[in-house]
C-alpha cells in the first residue's frame, strides 16, 4: 500500500504534463496570426490557380483578422515556390498553393528539391477539376465508345496534344492510352492553348483541356466534347458524360488544388486554417469563380488531403514509368 501513493502522484504529474501539453498547441492557434501570412503560388499572375489564392487569401484576411500576402515564384514548373514552402519556418506563416505540378515535378525530375509528402503538412484540398476530352469536329465518332473503337480500328493514327511532355494534360492522354489499350500519339504545346488552333484545323485529333478553354469551341462547332476526365459529370456541363461513364470505368484524371503548410507546422494551425478555408469555399463570390473554371470546392481535412496526394503519387508514377516520361 504504501507503494501506490507515489505512483498515485507520478499519475498526477503526468496528467498535468500532458494537459499543458495539450494546451500550448491550442493556445497558439488562438493567438495565430498575429502578422501577415504568406500565400505562396508557384506560377505567374493571372490564370486561374492564381484567382483562386487571391479568392482564398482575401476571405482569410477577413476571418483571421490578418494581412494574407499573395507572393507569386513563378518558374521550373512550380518547383521554386514549393522548395521556398519546404524550407520556410513551421510556423503557419509560410503556406503553399498547390497546383497539380507540384505532385507531378518530384516524379518527373530526379533532382526534385523537395518531397511532396515528408517536406509539407497537408491543410485541405481546396478544389478538384476536371479536364474534357475534345475532337476535332471532323473525327467521325460521337462518344467515347466509338472513339476508343476508331483508335483500335486504326493504332498510330489519333495524335493529341497538350501543354507539353509530363504535363497533367500529357498524362491525362497517357493514361487514356494505356487503360484503353490503344495506340495515341503524343504531341507536345508550349501551353494547352497553343494546341487549341492545331486542334481546329485538324492537324492533332483530340486534347485533354479546361473547361474554359473547350466550352467556347464547342458551343460554335469547331471541336466536339466527348466526356469529362472526372468520375462525375460537371454540374457547369452537364450534358458532358464522365469517361468514367461512358466507356472506360475507374478513368479519373481529376487535378487537385490545395493549401499546403511546412511539415511540421503545430496540428492545431493546420486545423484552424483547414476550417477556415473550408467556409470561405463556400462564400458566394468564391463559388462563382470557381464555376467558371469547372471547379467544385473540397476543403476537406488534412488526412483526406494527404491520403489523395499519396494515391496520386502512386498512380502518376505508374503512368510516367510506363510512358517513359523524364523532365530532368
Amino acid at each position: 500500500m504504501r507503494e501506490e501513493r507515489p505512483v498515485s502522484r507520478l499519475r498526477c504529474m503526468v496528467a498535468v504534463c500532458a494537459g499543458l501539453a495539450v494546451g500550448v498547441p491550442e493556445a497558439g492557434a488562438q493567438e495565430y496570426p498575429n502578422k501577415p501570412v504568406r500565400l505562396i503560388v508557384p506560377l505567374a499572375p493571372g490564370g486561374g490557380v492564381d484567382s483562386l489564392a487571391r479568392g482564398i487569401a482575401a476571405s482569410l484576411s477577413e476571418s483571421l483578422k490578418q494581412t494574407m500576402v499573395v507572393d507569386n515564384r513563378a518558374g521550373a514548373a512550380g518547383s521554386i515556390g514549393a522548395s521556398l514552402t519546404a524550407r520556410a519556418a513551421p510556423d503557419g506563416y509560410t503556406l503553399l498553393m498547390a497546383s497539380v505540378s507540384f505532385l507531378l515535378y518530384p516524379l518527373t525530375h530526379k533532382d526534385s528539391p523537395y518531397d511532396p509528402v515528408s517536406d509539407f503538412a497537408p491543410v485541405t484540398q481546396a478544389v478538384s477539376l476536371p479536364l474534357v476530352l475534345v475532337i476535332n469536329s471532323a473525327v467521325p465518332v460521337n462518344t467515347v465508345s466509338e472513339f476508343v473503337a476508331l483508335a483500335r480500328a486504326k493504332p498510330g493514327t489519333l495524335n493529341f496534344g497538350s501543354s507539353g511532355s509530363g504535363g497533367f494534360p500529357h498524362l491525362a492522354g497517357e493514361l487514356l492510352k494505356t487503360m484503353t489499350r490503344t495506340n495515341l500519339v503524343h504531341v507536345p504545346y508550349k501551353g494547352n492553348a497553343a494546341g487549341v488552333p492545331d486542334l481546329i484545323a485538324g492537324q492533332i485529333q483530340f486534347m485533354f483541356v479546361g473547361i474554359a478553354l473547350a466550352m467556347p469551341h464547342i458551343k460554335t462547332g469547331r471541336l466536339r466534347g466527348l466526356a469529362v476526365s472526372g468520375l462525375t459529370r460537371l454540374k457547369i456541363a452537364p450534358e458532358l458524360p464522365s469517361l468514367n461513364e461512358a466507356g472506360v470505368p475507374g478513368f479519373d484524371a481529376t487535378q487537385a488544388y490545395g493549401i499546403l503548410a511546412p511539415a511540421r507546422t503545430p496540428r492545431a494551425i493546420i486545423n484552424r486554417l483547414q476550417r477556415e478555408i473550408a467556409l470561405a469555399l463556400r462564400r458566394p463570390e468564391l463559388l462563382v469563380l470557381l464555376a467558371v473554371d469547372g471547379a467544385e470546392p473540397v476543403g476537406g481535412t488534412p488526412e483526406q488531403y494527404g491520403q489523395f496526394i499519396r494515391t496520386d503519387l502512386d498512380k502518376w508514377r505508374k503512368v510516367i514509368d510506363e510512358a517513359g516520361v523524364r523532365g530532368g
